[in-house]
């Protein structure tokens, strides 16, 4: 039983750890910048913008077929109801369930890009995992293609959610989708304001696969303190942490994924097991995919930890 484990774990759990883990690697200083809208006094659609990597990005008719090469963005996509649209995604966007009915064009960090270019987009939207030499062979093959990725803020993920507006001429329901997370994260600070700060780790990986966690310059440890803790990691930059660390730290509060027998994992793995917050029934689950990706449910991620972390300000 042990063996069959390990090999779900091997197959399932760490190739999902580590396309998070790229995920937010390749988003550390990276804003889409400056937004020009144009439109002639006929009434067509005409938009000029730059993403994150200062590209010029320019469409003069509105797109039909869209590629998304990012769970966030199939998920932004999905929330401003342009979902008729999306001709493409890869394998790890799975929100909402019908996002499955969409062909896949393979992975986050290496796309088919034949595969895309027969789907015959108006435009590609995706994440800055998106690597150069991708990008090159699409913008060589006729395909425009949009890069956008937050920085480790909120901010940075209404700037992404109003230019995906933009481009797909669904400026009113990125403001609608936008303001909604606003309110949320105002509830959220008005709940938190003025309580004590309990230590948080966030758990992505353990055991035998490395210890993964959301360290100080994360997206996942801003929310942590958002939310009314004090991230116990953050005596360090990225992702990777030691168990050593980790027990001398001792947190009030471990929070890991729902998913893939993670609790029960992490409450029989060495060291984990010892730590209080294990011993003491403090070891919460969360849907990680409210954190991991920068779209709309980072709201509700965030207002899921604020209940995790202070169950009494919500009662």
């Amino acid at each position: 039983m042990k063996n069959k484990r390990s090999i779900f774990l091997k197959k399932k759990v760490l190739p999902v750890l580590m396309a998070a883990i790229l995920i937010f690697a390749f988003s550390s200083c990276n804003k889409s910048g400056e937004v020009n809208e144009l439109n002639d006094n006929t009434g067509g659609y005409n938009v000029t913008l730059k993403d994150s990597y200062d590209r010029e990005v320019t469409l003069d008719k509105e797109p039909e077929r869209v590629v998304s090469v990012a769970p966030s963005i199939t998920e932004i996509i999905f929330a401003l109801g342009q979902q008729g649209k999306l001709v493409g995604r890869t394998d790890y966007c799975d929100y909402p369930e019908e996002v499955q009915n969409i062909e896949s064009i393979g992975n986050i960090d290496q796309p088919n890009v034949e595969k895309i270019v027969e789907l015959q987009p108006d435009i590609v939207i995706t994440s800055t995992i998106f690597t150069k030499e991708m990008l090159q062979k699409l913008e060589e093959a006729g395909v425009k293609v949009a890069i956008f990725q937050a920085e480790k803020d909120f901010e940075g993920v209404y700037d992404i959610i109003e230019n995906i507006g933009l481009l797909l001429n669904a400026r009113d329901e990125a403001n609608s989708v936008v303001a909604e997370m606003k309110e949320k994260v105002e509830l959220v600070k008005s709940k938190v304001d003025g309580l004590e700060k309990p230590s948080v780790y966030y758990v992505m990986g353990y055991g035998e696969y490395g210890d993964y966690t959301a360290g100080r310059d994360t997206f996942i440890a801003r929310m942590i303190e958002m939310a009314g803790g004090k991230n116990a990691a953050d005596d360090v930059e990225g992702w990777k942490y030691n168990i050593e660390s980790l027990l001398e730290k001792d947190p009030d509060i471990l929070i890991c994924s729902k998913f893939y027998a993670s609790k029960a994992g992490i409450e029989s793995a060495d060291g984990y097991k010892e730590l209080s917050a294990v011993r003491g029934g403090k070891l919460f689950e969360i849907d990680n995919n409210m954190l991991d990706r920068q779209g709309p449910r980072v709201a509700d991620g965030l207002l899921e930890l604020a209940r995790i972390i202070h169950p009494e300000a919500f009662e």
